[in-house]
């Protein structure tokens, strides 16, 4: 998978730092072409000429010369090599680096070349225990994934301070394997498909301030656009209430109540090859909208009765609608998961679900990590482990496209 690519391997200030030249080994020896970019610190901790001699490159340290030095092409370096890399890994990454990243500061070479990339870009944060755990951290790193950067989650042990937790830098070979896995997604196996995903809540007002709905974060659907785009989709994105930004590549149109994300789905079924229906579309909608806030001194007692009227079930008038299409529901369950799954597999007229449970760790509301379930309409059941959401979008497709063929 390695052997000619172009890598990058960001090195930044941190004892783990050390580890980089185990690295560069074992990504020369699969085969791969490496460019080291150190950040001033890092080089407090190992030498560029160190990582210059086993990368067979020059290290890259500032965005200048020293003074006096040849500026031709200089200013432009990290353009070239934001073209050249096939992926751009940075281990050790710094919680310094990391916030840099999330934020989109370009104060030295590394980061500068991290905004003109046109590749994957793979952090590897190692830091202390405590900082790991920080809320800035895990926000920092929240952020870049949602912007596409694929985290290799740090391993626990010991660490150079005496405590002991996550933090610590995997070793070369988990490295290594890690960035293959993200360049073996890379195939772009939609290309010249449509792919439209829906994701999100719905909100289903009751009055001018107030609604129901189903509770979801969006992050699931929004990683499924991403792999689709990452894969050659053109990916129509249609997005209840979220914060979240669009993926690269992607159309969104963001709806609000059942009712219009039912009317942009049908729009955008007819041209569509698959439809991936993550949306948590709410169940029902009151039956009344007041026009007006409803207020608690208005009521006679102590009880507001509302009610409720079932919504449209949008998947399954699509599965009688379809033709060509591949159609792919999800399944959030809290009990007989498999059971209730393969169910609306069948009366849905789908082609796979995907079945959850938001109980499992690793799988609760807003996470960024899954534990899901694929069944195929073949009679095929597939049980993955903890994963990021990004990874199971992928391994969605993984089956989905061969349907396609």
């Amino acid at each position: 998978m390695l052997r000619d690519k172009h890598i990058i391997l960001g090195v930044t200030g941190g004892i783990a730092a050390y580890k980089s030249a185990l690295l560069v080994r074992e990504l020369m020896r699969a085969g791969a072409e490496v460019q080291v970019v150190m950040t001033p610190a890092a080089t407090h901790f190992v030498t560029p000429l160190t990582l210059g001699t086993l990368s067979r490159r020059e290290v890259v340290l500032e965005m200048f010369p020293a003074s006096g030095g040849d500026m031709a092409g200089q200013w432009t370096r990290h353009i070239e090599l934001g073209q050249w890399a096939d992926a751009m890994l940075v281990a050790p990454a710094s919680a310094n680096t990391v916030a840099k990243i999330a934020h989109g500061f370009a104060d030295n070479f590394l980061t500068t070349l991290a905004l003109a990339l046109r590749c994957p870009l793979i952090l590897a944060p190692s830091m202390d225990v405590d900082m790991w755990r920080h809320e800035a951290t895990q926000q920092n790193i929240a952020t870049v994934r949602q912007r596409g950067c694929s985290v290799i989650e740090p391993e626990e042990g010991e660490l150079a301070s005496g405590l002991s937790g996550p933090g610590r830098l995997p070793e070369a070979a988990t490295i290594v394997a890690f960035l293959e896995a993200v360049l073996a997604r890379r195939v772009r196996d939609l290309a010249g498909k449509t792919v439209l995903v829906s994701a999100g809540p719905t909100q289903e007002p009751m009055d001018p301030v107030r609604y129901i709905g189903n509770r979801s974060s969006g992050k699931m659907g929004f990683a499924i656009a991403r792999a689709a785009a990452e894969r050659g989709a053109d990916v129509v994105l249609v997005a209840g209430p979220v914060d979240l930004e669009t993926p690269v590549r992607t159309r969104r149109i963001d709806v609000e109540t059942a009712a219009q994300m039912q009317e942009v789905l049908e729009r955008e079924f007819v041209a569509a090859d698959v439809l991936v229906m993550a949306a948590a579309v709410a169940d029902f909608s009151p039956a009344l909208v007041s026009a007006a806030k409803i207020k608690r001194e208005d009521l006679s007692g102590d009880h507001l009765v509302v009610e409720l009227k079932k919504n449209p079930d949008i998947l399954g008038g699509l599965g009688q609608r379809k033709k060509r299409q591949i159609l792919v529901g999800f399944a959030l369950e809290t009990e007989n998961g498999i059971e209730n799954a393969g169910r609306k597999l069948a009366e849905k007229n789908l082609d796979a679900i995907v079945l959850n449970d938001p109980t499992r760790e690793g799988a609760g509301f807003g996470s960024d990590t899954n534990v899901v379930t694929i069944l195929t309409a073949d009679g095929k059941s597939t049980q993955l482990p903890k994963m990021p959401k990004i990874d199971v979008a992928h391994a969605l497709f993984d089956r989905v496209a061969p349907l396609l063929r």
